[in-house]
């Protein structure tokens, strides 16, 4: 601190930039998670439109 002098920030200024890098990298892993659970429910919705689909194919079929 003695070498430095009395107004010297500079470890403040690291600690400030380590943490916005550390939040940015965080809001970042939130939103890849929330795209992939985004894109992985449309999935599961389109299949489950599909299965129905071809349930209700298969039994129109069979009344022929």
């Amino acid at each position: 601190m003695a070498d430095r002098g009395w107004y010297d920030d500079s470890d403040y200024h690291e600690a400030v930039q380590r943490a916005e890098r550390a939040t940015r990298s965080g809001w970042s892993a939130i939103a890849w998670t929330t795209g992939a659970l985004g894109c992985a429910l449309i999935a599961i919705a389109v299949l489950c439109v599909v299965a129905v689909v071809a349930c209700l194919y298969a039994v129109v079929a069979s009344d022929y």
